[in-house]
């Protein structure tokens, strides 16, 4: 054998070693990732069982993207099975959950907020930067509504199934968990009165942050299945999607049909869920999108 080719066959043989420990690398420290504790001291919010708490409650779940996750009765949804080594699934968030039904007040905050669970490992499907700022009176009024669902047996704990690229992009931080998103030192939103504002706009685009970023301008969803397409960018600027919203009306529309107004369908928008949002919120948020400064 000639000596160049011997090398370039050793060269190419320490690639491959240098490849698989990266991967059983990525692996461990994946693992590692997912069996963290977090020690998060959390104001508690007290709970709530009044009928205008629970009416609040059902809104905000049923337009802010909760049954996606966990399905309009509560006892969790498949959100992605490709049959390519991705499934992905909503947990149980019925007193029918042992893990729920022993929850305290502080331990629905940590969830819903910070996404860490009651064991204080991080909530990895829980996108708690969308809900992060929920007042303390919407916070209550969430957690009145599931826990007055009707006990459900099925998925305590959700299913996360990932292919060995996603897990070891994992283990190395490029997908990050809703937990390192947050800033746990902010305290909750204050209320603003409902209305078509901007003020209120801004309090209702929050849900929005998860896909679109904290500064609206869209991009790849971190931790998405690779076959979703970008966030559109909704910030001002090239290429910005609100550009086919003019006015409050289209935007509602395209809020309540999914699609835009070319008749073309949005993909991977919650729309099951935000559909359910009620005109003044849709309305608002066109108010606060539209008024974003340009960078």
């Amino acid at each position: 054998m000639k000596p160049w080719i011997r090398r370039g066959a050793l060269g190419l043989g320490a690639l491959a070693l240098v490849a698989v420990a990266a991967v059983l690398l990525g692996e461990h420290l994946g693992e590692r990732r997912t069996q963290r504790k977090i020690d998060l001291k959390v104001t508690s919010v007290p709970y709530r069982t009044d009928a205008a708490a629970v009416e609040r409650g059902r809104y905000l779940f049923n337009s802010r993207g909760c049954t996606e996750c966990h399905a309009v009765n509560g006892g969790g949804r498949t959100l992605v099975d490709d049959g390519k080594g991705t499934k992905l699934a909503g947990p149980n968030i019925t007193a029918g959950n042992p893990v729920l039904a022993a929850y305290k007040p502080e331990g629905w905050v940590r969830s819903v907020r910070h996404g860490v669970g009651a064991d204080g490992r991080v909530l990895r499907l829980m996108p708690s930067e969308d809900y992060n700022r929920l007042t303390d009176d919407d916070l209550a009024a969430v957690v009145a509504y599931a826990r007055q669902l009707a006990p459900l047996g099925g998925n305590p704990t959700g299913t996360i199934e990932l292919p060995l690229p996603a897990r070891v992009l994992y283990g190395f931080g490029a997908i990050p968990d809703a937990f390192e998103k947050i800033d746990h030192s902010l305290a909750p939103s204050q209320p603003v009165a409902e209305a078509v504002s901007a003020p209120h706009g801004r309090y209702v685009a929050q849900m929005c942050t998860g896909c679109h970023g904290a500064a609206f301008q869209g991009g790849k969803i971190a931790g998405a299945p690779p076959n979703w397409p970008p966030a559109a960018r909704l910030a001002p600027g090239e290429g910005s999607a609100m550009v086919r919203y003019p006015d409050v009306a289209t935007f509602a529309r395209m809020i309540k049909t999914g699609k835009r107004p070319d008749g073309s369908a949005i993909a991977v928008m919650p729309f099951e869920s935000i559909s359910q949002m009620s005109d003044t919120d849709a309305q608002a948020l066109h108010v606060y999108l539209a008024a974003l400064p340009s960078k």
